[in-house]
């Protein structure tokens, strides 16, 4: 049996799906547990909870981005072992995008609203990674899931130790992100430039500061 191949209006349609899905629904996920689900949830100061849906908001936000950058990447790469990569990259995001809207709920909290500007933000950037070429959109996805990972342990750092239920999702994702960051570098994943890395580390910090606040 031959493989539906899909028109340009109807790849439109299956992306804008996905950004709503993303955004304000509720995306496909691996059905994994969520981490620390069976722990109790702790008794928190206003201000640990507060601190915690800050935090947890910040990972979420990043989740859109990477979401949307994995989507990107998927609909222009070149190799369809690397379409399929990002695309089963995108699906464990999703479950990471799940748990801290989760997490962010549990304390009353919003996620951002700031959400829908990331994802167009980031799958522009993620099409235009893959039109480059498969080794620069790998290279691009080891260096995001990098800094990703160093948010994560500086997060883990900042957030109350008493919130277990949240320092378990956090500890998972970073495992995920480590995974996915070693994943695209075995994929032929190219070293950035280093004025490529000092701009997304840029980008990722007016992102981080403003899904604090928003």
């Amino acid at each position: 049996m031959s493989l539906r191949q899909f028109s340009l209006v109807d790849s439109f349609i299956l992306e804008c799906d996905r950004a709503i899905r993303t955004v304000i629904g509720k995306p496909e996920t691996t059905a994994r547990k969520i981490p620390g689900d069976e722990l109790a949830e702790a008794d928190l100061s206003a201000d640990e909870q507060q601190q915690s849906i800050r935090l947890m908001r910040i990972n979420h936000a990043g989740e859109v981005s990477a979401q949307a950058l994995y989507q990107g990447q998927s609909l222009t790469a070149t190799l369809p072992e690397v379409r399929d990569a990002m695309e089963h990259a995108a699906l464990e995001e999703n479950d990471h995008l799940v748990w801290c809207q989760q997490r962010i709920e549990a304390f009353g909290g919003h996620t951002s609203v700031l959400n829908p500007l990331w994802y167009l933000g980031s799958f522009a950037i993620g099409a235009a990674a893959g039109k480059v070429g498969d080794k620069w959109s790998l290279g691009f996805v080891a260096e995001t899931e990098k800094q990703v990972v160093k948010h994560l342990g500086e997060h883990l750092e900042q957030i109350s130790s008493n919130d277990i239920k949240s320092r378990a999702v956090l500890e998972q994702m970073k495992v995920d992100e480590l995974h996915h960051g070693s994943i695209a570098l075995e994929a032929g994943g190219a070293e950035l430039p280093s004025p490529v890395k000092l701009v997304m580390g840029a980008m990722s910090k007016v992102m981080t500061k403003s899904s604090y606040w928003l």
